[in-house]
């Protein structure tokens, strides 16, 4: 973290609110900036403050009121909408500590996004924000401490504006203590009941994240997606699965094989606990644009003993890695139920397979481990290992929120939406969801509205399944509804009394034998003229549940919606699912069906009019080295004239080979030196400068000294001086020859000491020379000896002009 960053308390009362930093004097900030022990300053900062508050909050994930020890938790801090926040501070401490020492702090967190979240750096152990922006939410992970720390203060501050929130207690205050040893490998489950009245309606959608371009090392292109995801709505007698704790088969049968059926049988079997059981499609790739595929969704309903939800979707190919939430509660202790929870997910491991890589041979591990998150030092070849230890890039998102209540409620605080007067008809699709694999004709024109009158009604259009080239991808209905009314009645008519569309139907009312069941719907619009809307808002009608009520009759649950239909074209079966509640009394066997199948009828299925070969292997890169493309084709197998074919018949994407070579570069010879001597036989040199080093394997540098021989005039000497010298040079050549023929003898190895350092430069500019020796290590004694001799050698320096 850049030192230029200050701490929240000064950082954004100072510079981005100078209006409160007015109002701190001088010597505090002063004070506070030069105290070693910042970290305690942090939450008891000056400024405007508001106890008590709680349109801003602090949650661990899962609720738990007891920690792990060095068990990992995602805490968030959010505002309610429409609020917002620009700076925070989050940091952990010992009960009962002020901060000032190391030893106060507990626990340690990790970055989950870099761009939104960082450590403050006059005090490590807090997390502050990257800049100061509007935003609702931030995530970060914390681990937990050793065992015997004890209980732990997760406090937040919030600047909003020009108000800086603080909370002892409250909303922006977590404490967690804890866990027994007793009690160790068991979902931390909320301890209090749901307070709540009435029941809620939710929706969940499922955001996959995961792709080639966010997750690039060894993603797998050819079998990449989301399994189907499966879960349910249940009370916190039964988990489904549990952070810390271990897989069922069900679970595990999720995890490695991506199968639902077996997880579904599980929830199935505690119906008395499980009010919906969720399911949704699998994703096939894992990523696409949304305006290529609607993002997977369902819908399920909780009340008061039933309250929590819990999913898993496997990541697919994988040992036995998946996403998902457990036990996730959606009554709030204000006896409501909550609008909107966002969760962005990380991979967990199952601990029922060893595998490292997306595509590892199957490997059970023996003994089964428990389920915990992935990290990125778990093994060097798993595709989210990172040497620094990062935190793993987030795979998916999921946001579930609330589209409806019924019931009479009893909040003690009020909500910020009313979605008892909400129109809950599905919102109209502004862009084509259809998958490239799924080939359609065009739509037909929309069909008569089926009602009349101004009450709303629904108006209908198809179209025919041509082709579907890839029978692994589901393709979308054939028939798309759309809300209207009579002739003469428009949405926008002030006078029209305009009716949300029918909530599903609620349990019968008893669970055995004969009862009623009811459904609402609620105005949205009231006519402007004061009138009011006299179409009915309820309807009932009798059911019937458990003909025979004797003791020894099997007691079962009204029969849920139909699934979709299996084919997408031509004759295909669609089922719906049933529940046992309760096993006959005498302990016979329960006889009752719990699956229903019909035949279904879709749309006719056509030839194909655009029929295309898989995509070729990706060429070879464009370049030999460095950056280049690479490009992949597919044909076209069906004639043209059949029918429009527009589709893409090649892609184009970057490629990444090794570093080209980079050859030596040298400057401009200089000019010859003058000749070392002032008379007879000398010598000159030239130098050059090395500009750019090889890399690479790139070519090596040759030389950077050149010398000449130079001849001046003759040096003056005395008579005979001449032939005398060349006589004594003649005979000193002769002893050196016999010297050395004598020691090659005696010494057939030479040792010499290491090179010396360079000598310093002789000349400050326009090319001198520096030197360095290789001297004999040790020489003989006789005089004769002459074969190993010390060396030397030179090169250029300062060949810059003067």
């Amino acid at each position: 973290m850049g030192a230029h960053l200050q701490p929240l308390a000064l950082r954004l009362l100072a510079l981005t609110f100078p209006l409160v930093a007015k109002g701190l004097p001088d010597e505090t900030l002063e004070k506070a900036a030069k105290s070693e022990g910042y970290c305690s300053r942090i939450l008891r900062a000056q400024g405007t403050r508001r106890e008590g508050y709680n349109e801003f909050s602090l949650r661990v994930e899962g609720d738990p009121e007891f920690y792990k020890p060095g068990n990992s938790y995602r805490v968030t801090l959010s505002a309610a909408t429409p609020a917002y926040f620009r700076g925070f501070t989050l940091i952990a401490l010992k009960e009962g500590k002020e901060g000032d020492k190391e030893e106060d702090h507990a626990g340690t967190f990790q970055i989950i996004d870099e761009e939104e979240t960082q450590f403050m750096s006059n005090c490590p152990v807090a997390v502050t924000e990257s800049t100061p922006r509007r935003r609702t939410r931030i995530q970060v992970f914390w681990t937990a401490p050793p065992t015997g720390t004890g209980c732990v203060i997760l406090k937040a501050s919030i600047v909003q504006k020009r108000i800086i929130y603080f909370q002892d207690e409250g909303s922006l205050t977590k404490k967690i203590c804890e866990q027994d040893s007793a009690s160790e490998g068991v979902t931390d489950k909320p301890i209090l009941d749901c307070c709540a009245c009435g029941t809620a309606k939710y929706r969940l959608t499922f955001y996959g994240n995961w792709s080639e371009k966010t997750h690039p090392k060894d993603f797998p292109r050819r079998t990449n997606h989301w399994s189907a995801i499966i879960g349910g709505s249940h009370s916190k007698n039964y988990i489904l699965w549990e952070y810390g704790g271990y897989a069922s088969e069900g679970v595990k049968q999720v995890a490695e094989l991506g199968s639902p059926v077996k997880m579904e049988e599980e929830i199935r079997q505690q119906s008395d606990e499980v009010l919906t059981v969720i399911k949704a499609k699998a994703q096939w790739p894992a990523w696409q644009p949304l305006n290529v595929r609607a993002a997977p969704s369902a819908e399920f309903s909780v009340d008061r003993h039933r309250h929590l939800m819990s999913f898993l979707t496997m990541l697919g190919p994988s040992p036995d890695w998946n996403v998902g939430l457990s036990a996730e509660d959606l009554c709030t202790k204000d006896c409501g139920w909550v609008q909107k929870v966002v969760q962005d997910l990380i991979p967990w491991d199952a601990g029922t397979d060893s595998g490292v890589t997306y595509e590892s041979p199957n490997k059970p591990t023996v003994p089964q481990e428990k389920i915990r998150p992935l990290t990125s030092l778990d093994h060097p070849q798993s595709p989210f290992y990172d040497p620094e230890g990062g935190s793993i890039k987030l795979v998916a998102r999921v946001v579930i929120e609330r589209i409806a209540r019924k019931g009479e409620q009893c909040n003690i605080v009020p909500d910020n939406i009313d979605d008892i007067v909400a129109d809950l008809a599905p919102e109209e699709k502004e862009e084509d969801d259809t998958p490239e694999t799924c080939i359609y004709s065009n739509w037909s024109p929309w069909s008569a509205c089926s009602s009349s009158t101004c009450e709303k009604g629904k108006r209908m259009r198809q179209r025919m399944l041509k082709a579907q080239l890839d029978l692994s991808v589901p393709c979308p209905d054939t028939q798309d509804f759309q809300p209207c009314m009579g002739p003469g009645c428009s949405d926008e008519d002030g006078s029209t009394c305009m009716m949300s569309d029918w909530i599903t139907w609620s349990p019968c009312s008893v669970s055995c034998g004969m009862g009623t069941r009811s459904r609402e719907r609620y105005v949205k619009q009231f006519p402007e003229d004061g009138s009011m809307c006299k179409v009915p808002t309820e309807e009932t009608e009798k059911c019937i549940v458990n003909e025979e009520c004797s003791p020894s009759s099997c007691l079962v649950t009204e029969w849920g919606e139909w699934d979709e239909c299996s084919a997408s074209c031509g004759m295909g079966m669609k089922r719906r699912h049933r529940m046992i509640k309760m096993t006959p009394a005498d302990g016979s066997m329960c006889k009752a069906e719990t699956t229903e199948a019909e035949k279904c009828m879709m749309p006719e299925c056509h030839t194909i009019p655009c029929l295309l070969s898989p995509w070729s292997e990706w060429s070879d890169c464009s370049v030999t080295c460095g950056k280049g493309m690479r490009t992949r084709q597919r044909m076209l197998k069906s004639a043209a004239e059949l029918g429009d074919c527009n589709e893409e018949l090649e892609q184009a994407e970057k490629c990444m080979l090794p570093e080209c070579p980079i050859d030596c570069e040298l400057t401009e010879w200089s000019q010859w030196s003058e000749c070392n001597t002032s008379c007879g036989k000398g010598h000159m040199i030239r130098t050059r400068m090395i500009k750019i080093e090889p890399q690479f394997g790139g070519t090596a540098c040759p030389e950077t000294v050149q010398r000449t021989k130079c001849r001046l005039r003759k040096c003056l000497r005395g008579p005979g001086m001449e032939k005398r010298r060349w006589k004594e040079a003649r005979e000193k050549r002769r002893s050196e020859q016999a010297k050395k023929n004598t020691d090659s003898e005696q010494y057939p190895v030479c040792r010499l000491k290491p090179w010396t350092a360079w000598t310093e430069c002789s000349t400050l500019c326009a090319g001198g020379i520096q030197e360095r020796y290789m001297m004999v290590k040790k020489r003989s004694k006789s005089t004769q000896f002459t074969s190993c001799k010390d060396k030397k050698e030179l090169r250029a320096c300062n060949v810059h002009p003067c």
